[in-house]
C-alpha cells in the first residue's frame, strides 16, 4: 500500500513513501535552521494525521525530543505542560489549536516560534509560521547539501531522549515520562515478533497519537514493516472511513469495540422477525466457534458444516461494514470484556489484548494471535521481564522502561526501585504465564469495616452487559459497596422501541420500572458468586456519559475516578442515604 493516506477536500489522497521521507528530511533541515537542536523539545498539539507523522519524525531525526499535547486539552492544562518541558517550538494542528497555544504560550521564553500545520492564510503572520513554507524552505536546503539529514540522523543514539510523554493523570497530576530511541525501537521489534504486521496491511488510525500506544502500536510499528496509515478524519467518521479505505488492521481502546457490539446487537434486535432470526442463528454459530478456539478444541461437525453458511448469510455482512478486508485488531489502555473478545472472533476480526504503560514504551504482554485467552492481558514479549511484588503488584524490568519521569526525581523513585518498574497494577501469572489483571493497587476499595474490595473485575463483569456502558464502583470508607452507571443509551432505546415505551425524554424512559427492572436483574447476577461485602447494593443510573469535556475520562477514555466522586458527591450521598432499591439519578 501507500505509506500514508489522508482525506481532502477532493477524496482520499494517498501519499508514497519516497514523497514522505523528502518531506521529513526537508522538515527537519527547516527546524534545524530555525535553531532545533539534539535534546531541543518541540511540543506537539495536533489531532491525528500526516503532519503529525512528519514533525515527529524530523524532530527526532535530529535528535531533538517531540512532545505531543493531546489537542483535547485546554489552554491552562497546556500552558503547565509547556512550563514544565520549555520547548523550543510549538507546532499546532489548525487556526483553532493556534488560539489555544498562543494563550499558553503566552509570556513563555523559552518558545522562539509556533508552527502551524493549516494556517489562516498561506503567508506568514504573526500567530504562527506556516509549516508548509518550513516543507518548502527545507527542500532547498536538501538540494544544496542532499546528505545534511541522513548525517544527522545517524548521530543519534540508542540512550538519547526520544520523546517525554505526559501520563493522563488517572490518579494525579500528569508526569512526563522519558522515552529513549532504544526504549522504543526494542518495543517495536520485540511487539512486531508478536503482532504480525505484514507490508501488504493498511492501518487506519484514530486513536490519539500523544498516546504511546497508538503512537507505537499504529505508527512506528506500521511503517517499521513497510505497511501503509490512513488517518481517520475524527473517531466520529471512523466507520465511514473504514468504508472508505478497507483496512487490515486497526488499533482501539475497548469502549470503541464495545460500542460497535453494542451497535450491532442493537442493530439486530430492530430487524423483522425472520431477519432477526436469522441474526441470531448465524451470530450463534459464530459464538461457538469463538468458543471453540478459546477453549482450544474442535468444533463439532455439525457446527463445523453450519458455519460457512452462517459466516455468508450474517458474519460477513457485519465485517463489510468495516470494510471487510480486518485481518485483527489489537486493544490496549483498559481491560476488554471477553464477551466483546468473544464477539468479535465470531464475526471473523479476533482481538489481540495487550498490556503496558507509557513508562514502558508501551508493551510488557501481548495476547499471541492464534493463542489467544480471554480474561488475560497475553504473554511477556520478547525481553521483557514480569514478576509478582508484595502486595501482587506487577513489576517488570527490560530495555522498554523509560529513564524516568522529566524533572521529578521524587516520581522517578517511586516507581523505579531495585532494576524493577513497579507499575502500581495488581494481577498475577496463570500455568501457562498469562498476565492477568485484576486492579489498580491505588484503586482499592477498602470499606468502613476493613474489607478490600478490587472494583475494576467488578466493573468489567457488569460492563459485559448488554444493557450497561460503563461503571464506577464506590464504598471506599463506605459500609458496602454501590455503583454508578452509564447506560448503553442506543441498547435501552432499542429495547424501548420494541416493547412500545416511550424514549424521550431519557430521564423518564430511565425511571421506568421496567428499565429499573434491567438493570436490578445486571446487578444481581453480579452479585450472584460474590461474598456479601463484595456485592453491589445500590446503583444510580447516570442519564449521560462520562466526558473528556467534563474531566471524567483520560483522553483515552478512562474513568477517572476521583474526578467522578467529587463531580457527582451530591447523588452520591443521597445514594447512600436512600433505601435499598434501585436508585436513579
Amino acid at each position: 500500500p501507500d505509506q500514508f493516506m489522508r482525506r481532502t477536500a477532493q477524496g482520499w489522497e494517498a501519499i508514497g513513501a519516497e514523497r514522505a521521507l523528502a518531506d521529513v528530511e526537508s522538515l527537519a533541515l527547516a527546524l534545524r535552521e530555525l535553531g532545533v537542536g539534539r535534546g531541543d523539545r518541540v511540543a506537539l498539539l495536533s489531532e491525528n494525521r500526516y503532519e503529525w507523522a512528519l514533525t515527529d519524525l524530523a524532530v527526532l531525526g535530529l535528535g531533538a525530543v517531540t512532545v505531543p499535547l493531546y489537542p483535547t486539552l485546554i489552554a491552562p492544562q497546556i500552558r503547565g505542560l509547556l512550563e514544565d518541558c520549555e520547548p523550543k517550538l510549538l507546532v499546532v494542528s489548525t487556526p483553532a489549536q493556534l488560539e489555544k497555544a498562543r494563550a499558553a504560550a503566552a509570556g513563555l521564553a523559552s518558545i522562539q516560534a509556533l508552527i502551524v500545520m493549516d494556517p489562516a492564510s498561506a503567508t506568514e503572520t504573526q500567530d504562527g509560521r506556516p509549516l508548509a513554507g518550513l516543507i518548502e524552505r527545507g527542500a532547498a536546503l536538501r538540494r544544496s547539501d542532499p546528505g545534511a539529514f541522513a548525517k544527522a540522523a545517524a548521530a543519534v543514539r540508542p540512550d538519547d531522549l526520544a520523546t517525554i510523554i505526559y501520563t493522563s493523570g488517572t490518579t494525579g497530576e500528569p508526569k512526563g515520562a522519558m522515552l529513549t530511541h532504544g526504549n522504543i525501537a526494542s518495543n517495536v521489534e520485540a511487539a512486531l515478533r508478536v503482532l504480525r504486521y505484514e507490508a501488504s496491511d493498511l492501518h487506519l488510525s484514530f486513536l490519539p497519537l500523544c498516546h504511546i500506544f497508538e503512537r507505537m502500536a499504529g505508527f512506528y510499528s506500521v511503517i517499521s514493516c513497510g505497511a501503509g496509515i490512513a488517518y481517520a478524519e475524527s473517531i466520529e467518521t471512523v466507520g465511514v472511513d473504514a468504508m472508505a479505505v478497507r483496512p487490515t488492521i486497526m488499533t482501539a481502546v475497548p469502549r470503541f469495540f464495545e460500542k460497535v457490539h453494542a451497535r450491532v446487537i442493537a442493530g439486530g434486535a430492530e430487524q423483522a422477525p425472520a431477519v432477526r432470526a436469522l441474526f441470531a442463528w448465524g451470530l450463534a454459530r459464530g459464538i461457538e466457534k469463538a468458543r471453540a478456539h478459546y477453549g482450544r478444541r474442535r468444533l463439532s461437525p455439525v457446527a463445523a458444516l453450519m458455519l460457512p453458511l452462517a459466516d455468508r448469510l450474517v458474519m460477513s455482512k457485519i465485517r463489510a461494514r468495516m470494510g471487510g478486508r480486518l485481518r485483527f485488531c489489537v486493544s490496549g489502555s483498559a481491560p476488554l470484556s471477553p464477551t466483546v473478545m468473544e464477539f468479535f472472533y465470531a464475526i471473523g476480526i479476533p482481538i489481540i489484548e495487550g498490556y503496558g504503560l507509557t513508562e514502558t514504551s508501551p508493551v510488557i504482554t501481548v495476547n499471541p494471535l492464534g493463542r489467544e485467552k480471554p480474561g488475560t492481558v497475553g504473554l511477556p514479549i520478547p525481553g521483557v521481564e514480569v514478576r509478582i511484588g508484595d502486595q501482587g503488584e506487577i513489576l517488570t524490568r527490560g530495555p522498554h522502561v523509560m529513564l524516568g519521569y522529566y524533572r521529578n526525581e521524587a516520581a522517578t523513585r517511586e516507581v523505579l526501585r531495585d532494576g524493577w518498574f513497579h507499575t502500581g497494577d495488581i494481577g498475577h501469572l496463570d500455568e501457562e504465564g498469562y498476565l492477568v489483571i485484576t486492579d489498580r493497587l491505588k484503586d482499592l476499595l477498602v470499606l468502613a469495616a476493613g474489607k478490600k474490595v478490587a472494583p475494576q473485575p467488578l466493573e468489567k463483569r457488569l460492563k459485559a452487559s448488554p444493557w450497561v456502558a460503563e461503571t464506577v464502583m464506590l464504598g471506599d470508607r463506605r459500609p458496602y459497596v454501590t455503583c454508578l452507571i452509564v447506560p448503553d443509551f442506543a441498547a435501552v432505546e432499542a429495547e424501548a422501541r420494541v416493547r412500545g415505551w416511550t424514549t424521550a425524554p431519557r430521564r423518564a424512559l430511565l425511571d421506568r420500572p421496567e428499565v429499573q427492572a434491567l438493570f436490578q436483574a445486571e446487578v444481581d447476577r453480579l452479585n450472584a458468586d460474590l461474598a456479601p461485602f463484595e456485592q453491589t447494593k445500590r446503583f444510580l443510573l447516570l442519564d449521560r456519559e462520562l466526558s473528556q469535556e467534563a474531566g471524567e475520562l483520560t483522553p483515552t477514555l478512562k474513568v477517572k475516578r476521583k474526578v467522578v466522586m467529587e463531580r457527582m458527591a451530591g447523588e452520591i450521598e443521597a445514594l447512600y442515604a436512600r433505601p435499598r432499591e434501585a436508585a436513579r439519578a
